[in-house]
């Protein structure tokens, strides 16, 4: 067996993130001297923003916390960089498939699978780009060593078009927005600084994800089969679509409890972005009401798209763990719910997410 095949993924990674940067809709294009205000902007909210974060969460990690790299991004530039941190996550469960079944897997290889698995996530890339306001990578440091050594508080992205194309349909102030954005961020950096076991625990579970048995391939197929209505007889997929056939018993544990740690992420960074007062945003009450209705009257087809790619399923884990993160706070404070980020063991389960008294009564009894 070649070398070449060994070290071969299942997806072409250089093909997808090509893909994705050329099927990346451009955005609005202002003028130079417009965008450059604007990525200066970003970049100093991004750094103001962090004291903003401790003094709402009180977290000792939030102090004067800038270890991250802010980066401002079109579109094309954001697919290439989140193309980078999938293969990073995804080779993991790559080597265990292969090594469950490596005459099924190198066949696999030596066809059109991993041409066919970068178109499609390419296109997949390409289509958030155009959605996506902010991201903070907290894994961009694994890519090389090079970036190990450039990103070691991960990275802060800000997607420039999407931002200016925002702030202007919903008519809001751009400074305004622009903090209220890079708070929620900064939020999620500071989570990852205030538990740094987080990474490496988030990383172990995707792995989890990927311990696929020997019949990994006919419920791969068998998940196909759903996509074109084929499958007959198949288990309610319980929100999961496709996934539904892929998984094991196990996995779907894994997947709950990676469920419920991100609605916690989103939820608390949400939280945050809220409890700003009018002397930091003035409008942030505006914002979020503009926000939440442009939300709400997406078209049909975009509404379709959003299903399929489980972005409905996101805008809930915002919902369901920023109810969760009030509820705590509201009862205990935010001294004591910080204590969510102290070990895995205090981490909230999904009914917990649905259930915040149970996660007080198991944790701050």
């Amino acid at each position: 067996m070649s070398q070449e095949l060994t070290q071969r993924s299942l997806v072409d990674w250089d093909a997808a993130a090509q893909i994705a940067a050329k099927v990346a809709p451009p955005g609005p294009t202002p003028e130079p001297r417009e965008m450059s205000r604007a990525v200066e902007s970003l970049r100093y909210f991004a750094h103001e923003s962090v004291h903003h974060v401790h003094a709402i969460t009180g977290l000792d990690a939030a102090e004067n916390l800038r270890d991250s790299t802010v980066l401002v991004v079109d579109r094309a530039g954001w697919s290439k960089a989140n193309i980078q941190t999938f293969e990073v996550l995804m080779q993991p469960v790559f080597d265990r498939l292969r090594t469950k079944d490596t005459a099924t897997f190198d066949a696999a290889l030596r066809g059109l699978a991993p041409t066919a698995a970068a178109a499609e996530m390419g296109a997949l890339v390409g289509f958030l780009s155009s959605k996506v306001l902010g991201q903070y990578d907290p894994y961009a440091g694994l890519v090389s060593e090079r970036a190990a050594r450039s990103h070691p508080g991960g990275r802060l992205m800000f997607v420039a078009p999407n931002v200016l194309w925002t702030e202007r349909e919903l008519n809001v102030s751009p400074e305004d927005f622009r903090l209220w954005v890079c708070l929620h961020e900064q939020t999620h950096r500071v989570q990852f600084a205030a538990a740094p076991w987080l990474r490496d625990h988030m990383l172990g579970q995707i792995s989890r994800l990927g311990s696929l048995d020997a019949t990994a391939w006919q419920r791969l197929r068998a998940a196909g089969a759903s996509l074109t209505g084929r499958s007959k007889g198949a288990r309610p997929d319980s929100g999961l679509g496709p996934l539904t056939h892929v998984l094991t018993d196990a996995e779907r544990e894994t997947l709950s409890h990676v469920t419920a740690v991100m609605s916690l992420l989103e939820g608390h960074a949400n939280a945050v972005m809220d409890a700003v007062d009018a002397s930091i945003v003035p409008s942030v009450k505006t914002i979020r009401r503009r926000f939440d209705s442009r939300s709400a009257t997406h078209g049909a087809l975009d509404r379709f798209i959003r299903s399929l790619l489980g972005l409905d399923a996101k805008m809930r884990q915002y919902s369901n763990g920023q109810k969760f993160v009030e509820h705590v706070v509201e009862r205990a404070g935010m001294e004591r719910f910080n204590t969510v980020w102290s070990s895995p063991e205090t981490l909230p389960t999904e009914a917990e997410i649905h259930d915040p008294q149970a996660w007080l009564d198991r944790v701050l009894p």
